[in-house]
Parts: structure tokens; C-alpha cells; sequence
């Protein structure tokens, strides 16, 4: 069932959500700290993330966040690409043809070789899923060649190993999958291996022997899935879990300072964003979607909602993304007054009821949010607010996630607000590339393209130095575009905060969380 909100002044919105969150906090941390550890030798993790499928497509990455399986390429906490289950990889000189040479000694979790024609199968496999991240690089064929797997290409595509890298092409060996193609078990090749999967709440691993790297310092990790934020904080002040995941703003002040514990931090590569259908009568309008933007008092938003201004969106990308983030563009600011004028400009003009209307029509616009992210509903209640005081009228719905992209394909959407991750590939380029083709995305524009843009990504496809001026000058377009057109408008950004247990000892945070790094994890005794 929806839920809809009614409308608040800006500062009743702010203020509310304040309170809400400050409320949802509970009583302080305790002062005694926690027991060190849960004491039984298995490394207790906590996160927010449910194991509803098996699969590498749908899984959320989270096998290889728990280092059970590999990709061919890796990539370090900056995003710089290196070796996965691929030692080197190697295009041709017209681009057409990727060699990736396998790394010596991997093994499967069977003890069966990580050999180049159990690769290929569990990329054909990828393959056959059109929403597998994979679909998006040109391949026209994948095959086996002594110790390497050769990539064909139907046009070169310069961010291939970054496309491999990404969780959903994991690779699995041969006996993970059931005759009909789908997976029964997770059989990696990574450093810890499956011992049982119950899900959607629980994952048992145990280290493997025949890694072929460091071995793992923690003999076995349990992993459990923990929907609230707030049961997540009382299981670590309560010494009930070693590491936990996925803490809000809120429920963080309850441990923040606590003794027995410690918060790990981290800017990520995400951004809450505000989804426009550039159809819409209104938000066709250039000026429209700029005055939008300049209602938002995104300080004061990101103090009250995520306890943190220095995460007000100044641009889509954030500084976590050191080769996108460009600090000499002119930063979103708040200017209601400017918003007002630029309403006016586009003839919508305040009706009696307070609410601007055009040609008989009032401003009304539907947004879509889901409570997946506690943050968003109460982010959209600000946003509904920001709106109204310029005389647009909001009204907000929270539904299913789904919800979005179903609108999308049927063209409903009006606006929409969710979280746009842009390392769940390590080049930023590839999401870039499913959010903004000129038909649009899911997850990205709506009836709204660019020739500049568009080929600026074209560019970021065919070069194949993504450090050279070609490439920062194509980087720098698509920022300036996305900035001055606002097809989609940036709100927040996020960071990421991790509890820790004192008697966990080698834990460190991966900003871009592909992986919980909990091999180099070690329990005091």
C-alpha cells in the first residue's frame, strides 16, 4: 500500500524530520562497553543487505562483498582497475579483441581449476541476461584459448575490464549451476567458501584452504541480514555483532563515542537524485528544472535528514570520484527568489490557491520514493516543502522501487527520488552509459537527451587512455551538461559509516564497497 504525504512549509518539513529522527534515536549508548567480541572465535558481521537470489544478476554483489567470489578484474578503494582472476589483459591494436590472461593456481572451492573454459561458460551465462551489467559492452563472442579468455567485439569499447569487474559478472565454477542454467550453490574461488545459505536473513563461510592468496586471518564469518538501523546499533553496543553495516545517521549517534567501539567512515561514489519526466508540460522547461533545483536548501536538507551538510550535493558527482568530480563548476545553490523568477519567466504565474498555474493548469507533480532507504521518504517530505514555497504542488507517494522503472517504461513517472551508486562498475562511464543513451534509463533521464552529451560518452567508449586530455575533456562535458540542463537534479550525497568492535583488528572500509575486505579481518582472543 502507498503512502502519501501531505504538504508543510519548508521549515515545518525540516523541523519535523528533525524531530523524527531525533526521536527514532532512543535511549543514549550505554556506558559500560560492549563484550570484546562475541567470544566464540567466528567473526559476527551485520548488514542491511537480504540474500534473496543466488544469482550474480540480482545478488546485490553480495558474494563477492564477502569475498566468496572473484571477478576477472578487481579494483582498489579509488577505483583504479587490477588484477582479479585475470593476472593482464591486453586489447588489440583496433580494439576488437581483449585477451585476459588467468591468473596461475586459482581454484574453485570444489578444488576444480579456475581454467579459461569454466570462464567462459559462467560469462555466457552472464550474457544471456539482458540485465546483467555485462549486456552493455558490444561482445560479440567469448571463447577459450590455452590459459586466457578472448573477448570478441563488435566495436572497440574502451571501459571492458571495468564492465568485467563489476559483481554481477562474478565467476562460478561449472558445478554452482543446475542443468537448466540457474544457480543451486555459490561455489567461488575467493578466500572464504560457503558452508550454508539460509536465506533471506543468514550466510555461513568458512576460510578455504586452497586459496591461492594471503590466507584469510578469521577461520569462519557469519553473516546476517538486519532490516532496521536501529536493531543493527543495539546488536553491536550489545557486543552481539563485530562489524556492522549500513548505519543511518540516526541510530549512528547511538554509538557514536560509546566505549568498545569504533565508527569507520567513508565518502561514496552515490548521490540521492531527483528523477524528472522531461515530457511533463512543466518540466519540459529548462528553467522549470533549474528553479527546482535552486528551491532546494540542500545544507539544511542534508543536516536534518543525514546529520551531515558537508554532504549537500554541490554537483552529481561527488568527490569520492576524484577523476569526475570537478571543482571548478559552478555549484547548485539555493536561491528562491531566482527559482521564483524563473517560473515566472516560463509563464507559470501563483494562482489564488498559492500554486502556480499555466493555460489553466496548476503546477502538480506526483514523487515517487520507496522506504527501502529510510532517508528517502523524509528527504522527499523536504523536497515537497522546498517546492511549495516557490508555488509548486508536490504530492509524494512511497511505494515498491519497482515502482520507478515500471514508470519509466510506461511513461507515468513524473519525478522521481532514489539513490544513483555510480561505482557498481568502477568506471563511472558504464552507469553513465545505461542512464543516459538517448532514449534514456531506468535509473537515469526521461524523455530528455543531448548531442553534446551523447557524444562525449561515445568518446569515453572509443578512448583507450581514460587519463589523457581527450578523456578529461569528455569527463568535464558531460558534468557541464548534466549540470546546466538538469535532467536529473542532484540532492545529497552519502557516506558510508561502519561500526567496529575493539576486539576486531585489520578492518578496512572500501569506499566504493565492492568488497567488506573481511579476509584481512582478525578477532582478538
Amino acid at each position: 500500500m502507498p503512502v502519501r504525504f501531505p504538504a508543510l512549509s519548508t521549515t515545518a518539513a525540516v523541523a519535523v524530520v528533525a524531530v523524527v529522527l531525533t526521536g527514532c534515536a532512543g535511549s543514549q549508548a550505554p556506558n559500560s562497553a560492549p563484550d570484546a567480541g562475541t567470544g566464540d572465535g567466528v567473526l559476527d558481521v551485520i548488514g542491511p543487505l537480504e540474500v534473496h537470489s543466488l544469482n550474480p544478476t540480482t545478488a546485490e554483489g553480495i558474494f563477492t562483498r564477502l569475498q566468496v567470489a572473484e571477478t576477472l578484474v578487481d579494483a582498489d578503494g579509488t577505483g583504479e582497475l587490477r588484477p582479479g582472476l585475470a593476472s593482464e589483459w591486453d586489447p588489440s591494436e583496433d580494439g576488437l579483441e581483449w585477451k585476459f590472461t588467468l591468473r596461475e593456481g586459482a581454484v574453485f572451492h570444489d578444488d576444480t581449476p579456475v581454467d579459461a573454459e569454466s570462464v567462459v561458460a559462467a560469462l555466457e551465462l552472464a550474457r544471456a541476461s539482458e540485465a546483467n551489467t555485462i549486456s552493455v559492452a558490444p561482445i560479440a563472442e567469448v571463447r577459450a584459448q590455452d590459459d586466457a579468455v578472448i573477448i570478441g567485439l563488435s566495436e572497440p569499447f574502451a571501459p571492458l575490464p571495468a564492465v568485467l569487474a563489476a559483481t554481477s559478472t562474478q565467476i562460478l565454477a561449472p558445478s554452482s549451476y543446475a542443468e537448466d542454467g540457474s544457480i543451486s550453490r555459490v561455489v567461488g574461488s575467493g578466500p572464504f567458501r560457503v558452508v550454508e545459505v539460509t536465506p533471506p536473513s543468514r550466510v555461513e563461510l568458512e576460510a578455504f584452504d586452497g586459496y591461492d592468496g594471503e590466507a584469510p586471518r578469521a577461520e569462519s564469518v557469519v553473516y546476517e541480514s538486519v532490516g532496521r538501523a536501529e536493531n543493527r546499533a543495539l546488536m553491536a553496543e550489545s557486543g552481539q555483532a563485530d562489524v556492522v553495516f549500513g548505519m543511518d545517521p540516526t541510530s549512528l549517534q547511538r554509538v557514536e563515542g560509546a566505549p568498545g567501539l569504533q565508527v569507520e567512515s567513508a565518502l561514496l561514489p552515490r548521490t540521492i537524485v531527483l528523477k524528472l519526466n522531461a515530457k511533463h508540460p512543466a518540466l519540459s522547461d529548462e528553467r522549470v528544472r533549474q528553479a527546482f533545483s535552486m528551491a532546494l536548501d540542500r545544507p539544511a536538507m542534508a543536516t536534518a535528514v543525514m546529520r551531515d551538510p558537508e554532504i549537500a550535493a554541490t554537483q552529481m558527482f561527488p568527490p569520492a570520484l576524484e577523476t569526475w568530480h570537478n571543482e571548478s563548476l559552478d555549484p547548485l545553490t539555493h536561491d528562491p527568489e531566482r527559482a521564483a523568477e524563473l517560473l515566472e519567466e516560463a509563464g507559470w504565474a501563483v494562482g489564488e490557491d498559492s500554486v502556480r498555474e499555466k493555460n489553466g493548469q496548476p503546477l502538480q507533480v506526483e514523487l515517487l520514493t520507496f522506504p527501502d532507504r529510510p532517508e528517502l521518504p523524509t528527504m522527499a517530505a523536504a523536497i515537497q516543502a522546498a517546492l511549495a514555497e516557490i508555488g509548486v504542488g508536490v504530492d509524494v507517494r512511497v511505494d515498491n522501487s519497482s515502482e520507478i522503472p515500471a514508470g519509466h517504461a510506461s511513461d507515468a513517472l513524473e519525478m522521481a527520488l532514489f539513490t544513483r551508486n555510480f561505482a557498481l562498475v568502477p568506471d563511472p562511464i558504464v552507469t553513465l552509459l545505461k542512464d543516459y543513451p538517448a532514449e534514456g534509463g531506468d535509473w537515469g533521464a526521461m524523455n530528455w537527451s543531448d548531442p553534446d552529451m551523447t557524444e562525449a560518452l561515445s568518446r569515453l567508449v572509443t578512448e583507450s587512455d581514460h587519463t589523457g586530455a581527450e578523456a578529461n575533456t569528455a569527463r568535464e562535458q558531460i558534468g557541464i551538461t548534466l549540470q546546466e540542463q538538469l535532467p536529473v537534479i542532484p540532492v545529497s550525497w552519502y557516506r558510508q559509516s561502519v561500526i567496529v568492535n575493539d576486539a576486531v583488528e585489520g578492518f578496512v572500509l572500501d569506499p566504493l564497497e565492492r568488497s567488506w575486505n573481511l579476509a584481512g579481518v582478525s578477532l582478538q582472543e
